[in-house]
């Protein structure tokens, strides 16, 4: 099971945001990936709890930043329910329900989990449309994404060749682009993510199928 450690910067002008701790590992559901996410001055900001399925859709989300909760997975596309944790009556939870294949997020847990969706071949490109949930308030968007795998490139490590993954991901509602790489189930650079630590090599991704 990888444990690592990214270092989060704001990707126009570098300044350090925090650093996430995840560990992630298939298993008999599909694949888990959990993470807290920490402020330069050590508190903690948010925490990412995500299992995909053997199809690698979102089987359970569940997210908590700023005060507020955030639990879904995919029924007839993704449905989540938005809570405060400290309203014990619940009146303040809003549920959500959009024909999306997926969720996002500032985690790089919402990248590995979209291209394991896509499951691309080398030069194919795929629409996909996600619903993220991002910032302290976790409010939900709804955006379309394009994602192009440009090539595959094998490197040596220590523990054998690694498979590197090189994806052009693109926010078509804004234009925005952004190149991000892939090992596994480890995202190992993206803009503003940074892969800084990382205990024991990348799990290949499992094919339940």
């Amino acid at each position: 099971m990888p444990n690592g450690r990214y270092s989060l910067h704001d990707p126009h002008d570098h300044v350090l945001l925090g650093e996430e701790r995840f560990s992630c590992a298939p298993g008999p559901a599909g694949w888990r990936y959990v993470s807290k996410t920490y402020a330069p001055d050590g508190s903690t900001l948010s925490t990412v709890d995500l299992t995909l399925d053997s199809r690698s859709r979102p089987l359970r989300l569940e997210l908590r930043s700023g005060g507020w909760q955030v639990r879904g997975g995919a029924v007839d596309g993704v449905a989540w329910v938005r809570t405060d944790p400290a309203d014990p009556t619940g009146a303040s939870a809003t549920e959500g329900h959009d024909r999306a294949h997926a969720f996002a997020g500032d985690s790089p847990a919402f990248l590995i989990a979209t291209a394991r969706l896509l499951r691309l071949a080398p030069g194919a490109s795929a629409r996909v449309r996600l619903v993220a949930f991002s910032g302290a308030a976790l409010a939900p968007r709804t955006f379309d994404q394009g994602w192009s795998l440009q090539e595959t490139e094998q490197h040596p490590t220590d523990s054998g060749p690694l498979l590197v993954e090189r994806y052009q991901v693109a926010d078509l509602e804004t234009g925005e682009q952004r190149e991000i790489h892939l090992a596994g189930d480890v995202l190992l650079a993206a803009p503003g993510i940074e892969l800084e630590e990382l205990e024991g090599p990348p799990n290949a991704w499992p094919s339940w199928d």
